[in-house]
């Protein structure tokens, strides 16, 4: 009887031992397992407001254009860049997936390369017309566009700076234990890569 009673104290010590190192376990991992959903929450708003900022520089394209084409009809090349780079941002259409999708993710930030380099073209073309440089309309579309893509590269910072945080987060222990066990759908995030030539905002003081 004492042999059994020995025996069943020492399966519940057995047991007990593991709750107790289950429960620090947890514990221990308590902090990554709500700090990754919170990093993927901050990476969405972060990505969010970059989009917001390109999608104000576009808005702000189409009048840009028709000013400059009526005092420099004669730029058609560098407007129909221009026009087009501004088409193919407008007519993307972004997946649910874009930002743990590679391909989508390159090709968004290649058109919006693109009309980034057209638009600093245009800004050249236009320092040869002294008139449209002193027209008041073309001057508060100037400052306009030149505001937003200043807001365009603190978005893409501080995106880039929270995407950065999320991937260590995800691909280091313990966040990647975490990930594996309790969010499996969470994945590496993509992030911006372009050169410093295209991710610095054109030029467009006079």
């Amino acid at each position: 009887m004492k042999q059994f009673y020995n025996k069943g104290a020492s399966i519940w010590l057995v047991l007990l031992s593991i709750v107790v190192v289950f429960g620090l376990l947890f514990a221990m991992l308590l902090p990554a397992i709500n700090r990754l959903p919170t990093l993927d929450e901050e990476v969405g708003a972060k990505w969010s407001q970059v989009l917001n900022q390109y999608q104000r520089r576009a808005d702000l394209v189409p009048n840009l254009v028709e000013i400059v084409k009526g005092y420099a009809k004669q730029e058609k090349d560098v407007l129909v860049q221009v026009v087009e780079a501004r088409s193919k941002v407008a007519q993307m259409q972004l997946p649910k997936d874009v930002l743990t999708n590679p391909d989508a993710f390159k090709a968004f930030q290649d058109n919006q390369g693109a009309l980034s380099s057209a638009l600093a073209r245009l800004m050249v073309v236009v320092e040869r017309y002294p008139d449209l440089k002193s027209n008041q309309n073309f001057l508060a579309l100037q400052s306009q566009l030149e505001g937003t893509e200043n807001r365009i590269a603190v978005a893409r910072r501080d995106y880039i700076e929270t995407v950065k945080t999320y991937n260590i987060n995800i691909r280091t222990i313990p966040g990647r234990w975490v990930a594996a066990i309790f969010y499996p759908e969470m994945t590496v995030k993509q992030n911006f890569a372009a050169p410093e030539s295209v991710q610095q905002a054109p030029k467009i003081k006079f």
